[in-house]
């Protein structure tokens, strides 16, 4: 398997500004609007509350929604969204997954903390599960909808765009909001919104070129035939591992790994702040200036790199960045919340996630094949999840455990040190990657042929 060389972008600002795209961008903010209201953010209402660490970092497990959107995905490659097919396949189940999130999210919001942690938990789980369905739609309608590499670029940096405009939105902006209105209200503030979101569902276009592939698989034989069943739930997956061979398992793993040191801190970081004593609009405040800047540069560092060095550099470059400024956040508990630091330490955070995310998201992109998009995403979205999503839920009580021995700072610095020292491996694997495609793959890639 080789890479193709990168292409000059084609594509002027105009580009940015015509109707697909911007619903890209919109569609981008809607698919970032869940994910930390049913997380990071969530960690921060649940420290206030009074709530354990180890309790917080278990209740960070409703995250595992995102890790096995891979078994339903190949429904959502066959089958349109009940009652709502007449919006297309692709817009039906967008639709239907932003009205749970947005119910889920005005119920989290009636409900609150009054009644326990548990009924709050359970509606984050359901959110959870919507956002995930959500996401597999949106990114095969980026991938789908493109026309080419330049375009798909160009969709991936607009979605990634609108999606972080939702993580300053929901990691910043809720925190000062909160203070002022209270969590419960913010989150019925977010659940109206992504109903404002779904007008740009519904003035999308369907993606002309899968429908073709669609409809032909569907007239080579029915979903409710052994051999339709057969091809939604199998086919994705021997198509992939036809075209990249045995270093699929490689490449997987890689991915696999690679976010490790940010699904790892994600929990904690919250509670962190609140622990060293930081009010919520401060930190609101600094991640939705020097975090949304930095954040930005990193999108555009990562965007350039590609083109300029290609996937696996880009990835390289991206991992040890994503490492060194995680791991800061160990300085910052060791000397205490001096206020330059904190604002370096989180400029550097934003700039090295912002810088790993797109990368990843963007050569993720690249490994899909038409007709099995939202399954074959959704399975590296998966791969590059389930761990980390599975390993989060454990780091309360680590940090509960050292603060024993250590004190509860010390016990924070060893913890950021060590999330970032785990992303090593991911690195490494990448670096490995790199240099089996100089040397040349040991068999030629086989493009898998259209099922039926």
């Amino acid at each position: 398997m080789t890479l193709p060389a990168p292409a000059k972008p084609k594509h002027s600002f105009q580009a940015y500004l015509q109707p697909k795209t911007l619903q890209m961008l919109v569609l981008g903010f809607s698919s970032g609007i869940p994910f930390f209201l049913v997380g990071n953010t969530l960690s921060y209402w649940l420290r206030e509350q009074g709530i354990t660490l180890t309790a917080i970092g278990i209740a960070s497990g409703v995250g595992i929604a995102y890790s096995l959107k891979w078994l339903w995905a190949p429904i959502i490659d066959r089958v349109d969204a009940p009652f709502l097919g007449f919006l297309g396949r692709r817009r039906s189940w967008i639709f239907l997954a932003q009205i749970v999130v947005a119910l889920g999210l005005l119920a989290m919001g009636a409900v609150g903390i009054g009644r326990g942690p548990v009924s709050l938990v359970m509606l984050a789980l359901v959110v959870a599960f919507a956002s995930a369905t959500q996401d597999i739609v949106i990114d095969a309608w980026r991938i789908e909808s493109s026309a080419d590499k330049e375009e798909l670029g160009l969709m991936t940096s607009t979605a990634t765009f609108g999606y972080r405009m939702a993580i300053l939105a929901t990691d910043a902006l809720i925190l000062i909001l909160a203070d002022k209105v209270g969590w419960q209200i913010s989150y019925a503030l977010f659940g109206i919104l992504t109903i404002a979101c779904m007008a740009a569902t519904l003035a999308a276009p369907e993606p002309a070129v899968a429908d073709a592939v669609m409809k032909a698989k569907a007239q080579a034989g029915s979903l409710y035939t052994a051999r339709g069943i057969f091809d939604a739930i199998a086919g994705p997956f021997i198509a992939f591992f036809k075209t990249h061979g045995w270093l699929a398992l490689l490449m997987l793993t890689a991915i696999a790994l690679y976010r490790l040191p940010d699904f790892i801190m994600g929990p904690m970081a919250n509670p962190f702040y609140h622990d060293i004593g930081l009010t919520k609009t401060l930190v609101g405040d600094v991640r939705a200036t020097i975090g949304l800047g930095a954040s930005f540069a990193g999108i555009a560092a990562g965007g350039f790199f590609t083109l300029r060095f290609g996937h696996l550099v880009a990835l390289i470059a991206g991992g040890v960045l994503q490492a060194v400024s995680i791991a800061a956040f160990g300085l910052l508990a060791h000397k205490g919340a001096s206020m330059e630091l904190f604002f370096a330490v989180m400029a550097g955070d934003s700039f090295g996630t912002s810088f790993a995310g797109i990368v990843l998201v963007a050569y993720m992109s690249s490994l899909t094949s038409l007709g099995y998009t939202a399954t074959q995403y959704a399975l590296l979205a998966s791969a590059y999840s389930f761990v980390g999503k599975l390993s989060k839920t454990v780091t309360g009580a680590m940090i509960d455990s050292l603060k024993v021995s250590m004190g509860l700072m010390d016990a924070y610095a060893a913890f950021f040190v060590a999330a970032g020292l785990i992303g090593i491996p991911g690195v490494a694997l990448f670096v490995l990657l790199a240099w089996l495609h100089r040397r040349g793959p040991p068999e030629p890639p086989v493009t898998a042929p259209a099922a039926g």
